[in-house]
């Protein structure tokens, strides 16, 4: 059955043991998905979509905008966002070689737009997976890794999926990260589960993973998609790919041409500094873009939030944002050797962070007070919980516990903050670890 809105073509599929009418439900690819008046007519006396034809009740200006009515906010905003899904692809490698410099307009195979697609955070792209590839009933699955992102889990119940879980790695014996090390994915598990559960239909993968701020190797994803007993989808979510020591060349975006069987999800609310606008990426090939396409709601990016979008992603404003994350990298380095000098100078029992730290914040273990004997202190959850309540409830400084995810025992997520919330928190830290 042909996509809808999508152009036959005759180009191979790879990995030739993936078919994406078999993956999407038979429902969605029968959709007609609403056609909605922009979706026609953008310009001239527009008089199709029953809009205020005397503009927004907002009285005087809003901070931050010069005039308000600037933005058409009357107006239902474009659907499409060809501009922001342009740049998107410039940024994470998707614009064809071929593609010209000319300023004559191009279509979205032309920009690369056509690999790209635009959502209401990332949880609107999770959720949409869900729904038009898995089932509900519990008769379908999706697959996860936890440690890892808790919305999997939440839109897999919301949506009455079945879940399959595989941890990752949680031991730390071959080191931390890689192929092999702490909060790796076990490829080889994840190949029986899916071999012998077929009705598993997407793999979600966290990279770098929340709370264990560890990158996937590449490897290790190609390893999924190269594997033949599985016809489903590999999603990797990138959220914070851009605090990696190469996005280019170790984002999953690297693949995205070669795989017909890969989603990458990305955000604009970490490196972007832009959580507040939700505005969430999915990149693959144009076959599954089509299809979130036809299945979203109409116009699910509002005006205001593409007008943040395109100004975060011109060139000018991206270069800023590779320099705040190289900034929050260094960042992260320095709160990563105070905390071992704390634990050096007060023995207070604040383990080494855990992880391959590839994100925007720190993992640490609080271990047990007292040493009993020559036995290592263990991690303490009971201990970290107090110091986390602690810190928030009478000094104002909140990190997120951590210590009842797998693996993570005792575990303190710290996000990378300011020059100042960092000396903050280590001095805050230390004062209340004296007393718990």
């Amino acid at each position: 059955m042909p996509i809808l809105g999508l152009a036959p073509s005759q180009d191979p599929v790879y990995p030739s043991h993936f078919d994406i009418e078999k993956v999407i439900r038979p429902n969605i690819l029968a959709l007609h998905p609403y056609r909605c008046a922009r979706d026609d007519y953008s310009s001239g006396i527009l008089l199709d979509a029953n809009e205020n034809s005397l503009g927004p009740s907002i009285d005087g200006q809003v901070d931050g905008l010069e005039d308000i009515h600037e933005l058409d906010l009357h107006r239902y905003p474009d659907p499409s966002h060809p501009q922001i899904k342009s740049r998107i692809a410039a940024l994470r490698g998707l614009t064809p070689k071929a593609s010209s410099s000319s300023a004559t307009p191009k279509s979205d195979q032309e920009t690369g737009a056509d690999h790209v697609f635009l959502g209401v955070g990332s949880d609107e792209v999770i959720d949409l997976l869900m729904r038009v590839c898995v089932a509900p009933g519990g008769s379908e699955k999706i697959l996860i890794t936890p440690p890892t992102y808790g919305m999997y889990a939440v839109c897999a119940q919301v949506n009455d999926v079945g879940l399959v879980r595989i941890p990752l790695e949680l031991s730390g014996i071959e080191g931390e990260g890689g192929e092999r090390g702490r909060f790796s994915v076990k490829v080889e598990e994840v190949k029986k589960a899916v071999t012998a559960d077929p009705s598993i239909k997407l793999i979600f993968l966290c990279s770098p993973g929340n709370p264990t701020g560890t990158l996937i190797p590449l490897s290790s994803i190609r390893a999924l998609l190269e594997f033949p007993e599985f016809k489903g989808i590999v999603v990797v979510d990138e959220a914070y790919i851009d605090f990696v020591d190469d996005p280019k060349t170790q984002s999953a975006a690297s693949l995205v041409k070669e795989y017909a069987n890969l989603c990458v999800m990305q955000t604009l609310s970490k490196s972007f500094g832009l959580a507040a606008i939700r505005l969430g990426i999915a990149l693959a090939q144009p076959p599954l873009i089509q299809i979130l396409t036809n299945t979203k709601a109409p116009y699910n990016i509002s005006t205001p939030t593409a007008h943040l979008a395109l100004s975060a992603l011109s060139p000018a404003s991206v270069t800023l944002m590779q320099n705040k994350a190289r900034r929050l990298v260094t960042s992260r380095s320095k709160l990563l050797e105070s905390l071992e000098e704390l634990e050096k100078r007060t023995g207070l029992g604040i383990g080494k962070s855990i992880g391959g730290n590839d994100a925007n914040f720190v993992l640490v273990p609080i271990l047990e007070k007292e040493q009993v004997g020559d036995k290592p202190r263990s991690p303490s959850s009971s201990r970290a919980n107090k110091i986390y309540r602690a810190l928030a409830e009478e000094h104002g400084v909140v990190v997120r516990f951590r210590g009842n995810e797998p693996g993570c025992a005792g575990c303190l997520r710290i996000t990378v903050g300011t020059e100042e919330e960092n000396t903050a928190v280590l001095r805050k830290l230390e004062e209340v670890i004296r007393i718990i």
